[in-house]
């Protein structure tokens, strides 16, 4: 069992619904969805460059996926982030935007935010007593020779290369697509999301996701609202 703490839209959120097609599986639900056409892309091309995406459902990584220390339990992760999430504050971001980041898509925020920055960093300080050390095939599953020296020394200190300096809000889409594909995939993506991709975006829960036995599809445990004041809510 490996948990992760992700941000994602609320379940009836049309972002989230969208994403969810797009994808072709709901991470509220575990439910698969048929694969959708768009574009110039049949269905089976979809499916095929949104395959490493759909595992993980829609979200964007705050805390990678960790095994939990030994001696804790599920429980104790939970009300961790009750007690955490009753503390913040939500972020609010003015315009999403869809970007193509190194041969993936995905969604970031139009502007930087440093408030996101911030509570990302945070994220991942809070919990670390909760992650388990990373096994030696664990690290060699993140090819630490392609990182850089800031990313390696993050990977042994917090468990995932993308921390604190090295952390980018995204949302990802795709796989890996060609570059002779990159142009028609990108209309695919502003066809399918539409005006979605012009609005605004508030951070404003943590989801717990976990993965239930090594290769399954991430699934939501439970929604944490930030800024307090609601009950947890279970997926």
């Amino acid at each position: 069992m490996r948990y992760a703490i992700y941000f994602t839209p609320e379940r009836d959120d049309p972002l989230a619904k969208f994403a969810a097609r797009w994808l072709g599986r709901d991470p509220f639900t575990s439910e698969t969805l048929p694969p959708v056409a768009v574009g110039s892309f049949s269905a089976a091309e979809i499916a095929f460059h949104t395959a490493a995406a759909r595992r993980y459902g829609f979200h964007a990584t705050l805390k990678a996926p960790f095994r939990l220390m030994d001696g804790l339990k599920e429980t104790e992760l939970c009300d961790a982030l009750d007690r955490y999430t009753l503390q913040q504050e939500p972020v609010h971001l003015e315009r999403i935007k869809l970007a193509r980041l190194d041969s993936f898509f995905a969604l970031v925020p139009a502007d930087p935010s440093p408030d996101l920055n911030a509570l990302a960093s945070d994220v991942v300080t809070a919990f670390e007593p909760y992650r388990a050390p990373l096994s030696p095939s664990e690290i060699e599953r993140r090819n630490p020779d392609n990182l850089s020296p800031a990313q390696l020394k993050n990977l042994h200190k917090w468990g995932y290369p993308y921390v604190h300096e090295e952390f980018r809000f995204h949302m990802t889409l795709t796989g890996r697509v060609p570059a002779a594909e990159a142009e028609r995939m990108e209309q695919a993506i502003s066809d399918h999301f539409g005006p979605l991709l012009l609005e605004p975006l508030t951070i404003g829960t943590l989801a717990l996701f976990i993965e239930p036995e090594p290769g399954a599809p991430f699934k939501i445990k439970s929604l944490h609202p930030l800024q307090g004041g609601r009950a947890r809510k279970t997926a």
